[in-house]
């Protein structure tokens, strides 16, 4: 079992919330493990509206705390403000802001702001969502016993291995490791990947830190993602997360779809095209 201190955040019961012709059982959790003394994740499940995000502060300072709260509270405000149209406009906007926060609020800061974000909002109808990220925090889709990685990493090990300048397993890759290409609070103010998925009854969803995906392996995660209760499942995850080695803070989110219980309303025109499963709108 992992070790409770006072800046993890316990894993209460899934909350369940129809979203059209789709209804979520979600739950998130997160754990400071092994290595720092404070929690610079931050983890937002909303109460309200199909949205959920993972955020990961660079380093161990005031920056990384400024960093993510003001990220996480920017698209909380911008998402409800928004609502019901959700499309990549918004959440583009949403991320630009969130920028402009980010740097103004940490100016006075002799040290490093800037944290890493993956989140997924879902349009009202429930058969399109959007992931939103930036940097190495990671969404995963289990579908009929398949665990695919749907989002990539803006890392230089990440674009290393890709491009064929070292292995996976290569000192170069782990020198390379923590070089991020992309984050909230770079001077750049860099756009975020913005990807439209398509929802189905009976997918999971994990949304997750590096502190989750640098410590348990493909088949791992898999199978822990099995459990059909999505806040055991982000129990398991964390504590396995720690029993590895708990080399970082370590935040999940478990999203689980299942067919809605009540006649859903016609779906309003949806932002997507015809194959929302391949939509990727770039930069």
């Amino acid at each position: 079992m992992f070790r409770r201190r006072t800046a993890d955040q316990p894993v209460e019961a899934a909350r369940r919330l129809p979203v059209g012709r789709v209804e979520w059982k979600v739950a998130g959790g997160s754990v400071v493990g092994h290595r720092y003394p404070a929690n610079f994740d931050v983890l937002h499940v909303d109460p309200e509206l199909p949205f959920v995000a993972v955020v990961d502060g660079m380093g161990e300072g005031e920056g990384s705390r400024i960093a993510g709260s003001t990220t996480r509270d920017t698209l909380h405000e911008l998402v409800h403000a928004s609502w019901p149209t959700v499309g990549p406009r918004e959440l583009r906007a949403a991320v630009t802001e969130a920028q402009i926060r980010v740097r103004r609020a940490s100016a006075a800061l002799d040290e490093l702001a800037g944290c890493t974000l993956t989140a997924l909002v879902a349009e009202p109808d429930g058969e399109l969502a959007w992931l939103v990220q930036l940097g190495d925090c990671r969404a995963y889709r289990l579908r009929d016993g398949l665990l695919e990685l749907v989002t990539v990493d803006h890392t230089m090990a990440w674009l290393g291995v890709l491009h064929g300048w070292w292995s996976a397993n290569s000192p170069e890759a782990a020198r390379a490791r923590y070089q991020l290409l992309r984050y909230l609070g770079h001077p750049d103010r860099p756009d975020p990947d913005l990807l439209g998925v398509a929802l189905r009854p009976d997918d999971t969803w994990l949304l997750c830190t590096d502190g989750v995906s640098d410590q348990l392996d493909y088949h791992r995660i898999r199978e822990l993602l099995g459990e059909p209760d999505p806040s055991r499942a982000v129990r398991a995850l964390l504590a396995e997360s720690l029993a590895e080695g708990g080399s970082d803070n370590a935040t999940a989110v478990v999203l689980r779809l299942t067919s809605a219980h009540h006649s859903a309303p016609s779906p309003a025109p949806s932002t997507a095209d015809a194959d929302p499963d391949a939509r990727r709108v770039r930069n």
